[in-house]
């Protein structure tokens, strides 16, 4: 974590610096191509303003996946307003006596940079650039065709003939099959089965159902004959 913060400080230091010397370098140029007083100190803002406002403009253009080709190219007219500077005043250039050339093009920067700023603050950034067009309304003619009444002044043959419903086939009943013989139980089911009904008939008072016995004792349905017998 500090290593982290110590990369974060020495780069805005970085920055600071670099800023402040082309600040520096601005007014100086201003100042000897005949800008004086408070105007030598305004341009070098305005130049550092155009240059942030079309970094942010061309990355929330580049981010919402549309084309940045204007917001780069104020970008690139405002680096290179700085970047001249900065190598004009490196000793290439005669401070005391600044090319007439030079002195039209700082003249002439307010009105630049203002095109461009006004211009990136009119372009429409983010996903929804334009507005969805409008569905076109609906014409009343095309309505009243729909009416019931232009419908009944439809021609018979125009219309569809009805489709006839299906008939409706009744499902035929499959009889039951006759249940089948008795089929004989081991001694120990005997015994169990009675058992049951003995326990029935004592607890109600009544005879027992063989198909409740038959379920009780986990036997298949086609055994309820079998316990029957034995009831």
């Amino acid at each position: 974590m500090r290593a982290h913060l110590v990369r974060v400080d020495a780069v805005i230091v970085q920055a600071v610096i670099a800023g402040a010397l082309s600040f520096s370098h601005l007014h100086d140029l201003a100042a000897a191509a005949g800008q004086g007083g408070w105007k030598a100190w305004a341009y070098p803002v305005s130049v550092d303003l155009l240059l942030v406002a079309a970094w942010r403009r061309m990355r929330q253009r580049q981010r919402a996946g549309q084309a940045a080709g204007s917001p780069r190219l104020w970008f690139l007219v405002a680096l290179a307003a700085s970047l001249g500077a900065n190598v004009a005043t490196a000793g290439l250039l005669d401070l005391d006596h600044v090319p007439a050339s030079l002195r039209v093009v700082v003249a002439g920067w307010p009105a630049v940079a203002f095109f461009g700023g006004t211009l990136l603050a009119h372009t429409p950034h983010g996903p929804g650039m334009s507005a969805a067009p409008e569905p076109p309304a609906a014409d009343p003619s095309e309505e009243e065709a729909t009416t019931p009444a232009a419908v009944d002044a439809l021609a018979p043959d125009a219309l569809p003939a009805p489709v006839p419903e299906p008939a409706t086939v009744e499902p035929e009943t499959v009889p039951a099959p006759p249940p089948g013989p008795a089929v004989p139980l081991p001694p120990v089911l005997i015994d169990r089965v009675r058992a049951l009904a003995d326990e029935h008939r004592s607890a109600t008072g009544r005879p027992a159902d063989p198909d409740a016995v038959r379920a009780r004792l986990g036997l298949p349905p086609s055994m309820t004959a079998s316990v029957a017998a034995h009831l």
